[in-house]
């Protein structure tokens, strides 16, 4: 019965998440290749059971990953000004395709964002995060199958802050040609290579002019070159409040840093939460690392509670990107029949499974 509500359900979206990576990128994947080297970063709180539970999978569908593991530093590094390491950072570099766990930076502690870091120092200008019904898991919505794609490196998020006078600050956000134009062409793309219809730009350039106005520009100079594709414009409340009526009025939604961050995190509430939904982060020169985006949950960690689904996930991402299909298909298909069945549920599903009967439901699926 799992696998028939798989099969309708889904359809072709198993390979939806397939060529993350821009045409233009340099890809040096292949199949054939064994085993490929990725870079992991287990993160902290609940991150290194999850990553544990992905690692148990792969081994037990014999996907060809050595795992290049880097730990979060107990101390800033100054060539990064966070508790990443250089080292690390040149491990993804060199590697260019990774998995990341969950990363906690202290709020108001003065110290870079760790995934703000990533993002920068490695150039991942998109995040991709698929938001599709689940089988078997029942939300207040059905049959949602949407697709996020929010601009990473600038906005408000530039880092861009200072002190005016006391007791007035000044944030600067940033919105450039280059990289609008590039996230744009990299949604358009995503949504012809997926035989998606609908590519929605998210904005408040009724506000603001100048900054979301050239986003716009942008965004319409690359729909232009894609006519089979309907191009939309949609201010950010009215987007949220759409959403929320009825998800199915989306398909892929492309959007500057803040608004994203919003964004894809309503449409994983659609779903189910944080923690069944991937997410992967799309660099030049065909970088990409996936990441699991809910948090570190330190008040569960080293409990054997934890949900591994997102980053398990994500996993699947990876290996899409590198082209590994097959194993990406089987390890998916595990996962949600698993959470389908009903029978292994972790508690933030509303089961009362372990961590690690969770993953060993998942790898008897296989």
């Amino acid at each position: 019965m799992a696998t028939q509500l798989l099969r309708r359900v889904l359809g072709s979206r198993s390979t939806q998440i397939v060529s993350l990576t821009h045409p233009n990128s340099a890809r040096a994947f292949s199949v054939d290749t064994t085993p490929i080297t990725a870079t992991l970063f287990p993160g902290d709180g609940i991150g290194p059971e999850i990553a544990d539970s992905v690692k148990q999978v792969f081994r037990a569908a014999d996907v060809p990953i050595e795992w290049e593991e880097h730990y979060v530093g107990t101390e800033v590094d100054p060539r990064t000004q966070s508790f990443l390491t250089w080292e690390s950072l040149e491990s993804v570099r060199r590697n260019r395709v990774g998995l990341k766990g969950p990363m906690a930076t202290p709020i108001g502690k003065g110290h870079r964002s760790l995934n703000l870091t990533l993002r920068k120092e490695l150039n991942l200008y998109a995040n991709v995060r698929p938001c599709y019904s689940l089988p078997g898991y029942k939300t207040r919505y059905d049959n949602v199958d949407l697709i996020t794609i929010r601009e990473n490196t600038e906005g408000e998020y530039s880092g861009l802050e200072h002190q005016v006078v006391r007791g007035v600050v000044e944030s600067l956000k940033i919105i450039t040609r280059q990289a609008s134009l590039r996230v744009a062409e990299y949604a358009f793309h995503y949504a012809k290579a997926h035989g998606r219809e609908r590519v929605s730009a998210i904005h408040k350039a009724n506000i603001m002019q100048k900054t979301d106005g050239l986003f716009l520009k942008c965004c319409r100079e690359v729909a232009e070159k894609y006519p089979e594709i309907k191009y939309e414009e949609v201010v950010i409340d009215n987007c949220c409040m759409m959403l929320v009526k009825n998800p199915a009025l989306f398909d892929v939604l492309v959007m500057p840093n803040l608004y994203g961050d919003i964004i894809s995190d309503l449409c994983a509430g659609l779903i189910g939460g944080l923690g069944l939904t991937p997410s992967c982060n799309i660099g030049e020169g065909g970088i990409a690392l996936a990441e699991a985006v809910h948090g570190s949950a330190p008040d569960i960690a080293g409990k054997n509670l934890a949900n591994p689904t997102a980053l398990m996930l994500s996993a699947v991402t990876m290996l899409r990107h590198l082209e590994l299909h097959g194993k990406a298909d089987r390890i998916q298909n595990a996962i949600l029949n698993t959470i389908a069945e009903g029978k292994y549920r972790t508690a933030d599903l509303g089961g009362t499974s372990t961590t690690t009967d969770f993953t060993k439901a998942i790898i008897d699926h296989l």
